[in-house]
């Protein structure tokens, strides 16, 4: 593992250990002390300050790299190079181009890459993709898509932002961190999502990053989509709504809220509380996939899609390489 920020913590690093025929045993940051540290407390046997050092440790072969975005398309060929397997936190990089560089780099080293959009294995969007698989709303005529957040404390103090927030380093703010899940589902559910197009805005002027994004897109059956993204909110909104001809889904991706389907018949509400660790299921799916027992499909490829889809809502990012994220993440 490539990096030991928060994500790791509880989200993902956990799992490793959780899932059968895998196991965490090397973990690189920049910074002794803390890689360290984080080694002890997970029980990893190996640490290390040097990213080719971990790659080429002969007890690895896969990698998950866990840094900001801005770094990902670095590590992810390191990894290829050495012939490692590439598993990497989304967004899957900070640009559209450096995607198709690791997408490249790992078919020339001829091994697998998997992005870590989670969600796509959690039981709450997996029941969204069986009713519309069960045609259960009947012709999808319109997908709504809003997020509405109020700034986090972190995000204030001007002399000390955190990476999210740095174009350079996020490639676009909390849209790219927080929107991508849910264009990634929309991927999932419909297929690539075309003819994107979108507007960004700095509302409240805390940070360099837009705090507002509009965005109007396509569904490959020409059903439409809109979404609208606000984190200088004053209180949380956080919806998906999935319009049919013959019904509505509603599901949240990130607040803890009942999926919903309403119908002529009425109103059947699940209530379906994620496992723990989050990432566990996708973990599992991609371990699987890697023994040859079975197929994950948060592939490069998916998640190339929905980094074009953010370059085409928002416009190509900031690419100031002297500012690429740390390797602690």
């Amino acid at each position: 593992m490539i990096g030991c920020g928060d994500v790791t913590e509880v989200k993902s690093a956990p799992a490793f250990n959780q899932v059968p025929g895998s196991r965490l045993v090397a973990v690189m940051a920049r910074t002794p002390e803390r890689v360290r540290d984080y080694a002890r407390r997970h029980g990893v046997p190996h640490w290390y300050t040097d990213a080719e050092r971990l790659v080429n440790d002969p007890e690895v072969n896969a990698v998950y790299i866990a840094t900001p975005p801005s770094s990902h398309a670095q590590y992810a060929i390191l990894a290829a190079q050495a012939g490692k397997a590439v598993y990497v936190e989304k967004p899957m990089a900070h640009t559209v181009a450096d995607c198709r560089r690791m997408i490249a780099a790992c078919r020339r080293a001829g091994v697998p890459l998997y992005v870590a959009y989670y969600r796509r294995y959690q039981e709450r969007f997996l029941q969204v993709k069986q009713w519309l698989r069960e045609g259960r709303i009947g012709e999808v005529r319109l997908v709504n898509v809003d997020l509405w957040l109020p700034p986090r404390p972190e995000d204030l103090p001007p002399d000390n932002l955190p990476w999210r927030v740095r174009p350079e380093i996020s490639g676009g703010g909390y849209f790219h961190d927080m929107a991508s899940h849910q264009l990634d589902l929309l991927d999932d559910w419909f297929g690539p999502l075309t003819e994107a197009r979108g507007e960004t805005h700095n509302r409240a002027g805390w940070y360099p990053a837009p705090d507002v994004v509009l965005a109007r897109f396509r569904l490959p059956d020409g059903g439409l989509g809109q979404g609208s993204w606000c984190f200088c909110a004053s209180q949380p909104v956080d919806r998906i709504e999935i319009v049919g001809s013959r019904g509505l889904i509603r599901v949240a991706a990130f607040l803890p809220a009942p999926v919903e389907l309403v119908t002529p018949e009425g109103i059947e509400q699940r209530n379906l509380i994620p496992a723990q660790p989050v990432a566990k299921p996708l973990i599992e799916r991609v371990v699987r996939a890697l023994r040859g027992m079975g197929d994950c499909s948060t592939t490069g490829e998916t998640a190339l899609r929905t980094n074009e889809v953010m370059e085409a809502i928002c416009g190509p990012p900031a690419t100031d390489r002297h500012a690429a994220g740390p390797a602690d993440g």
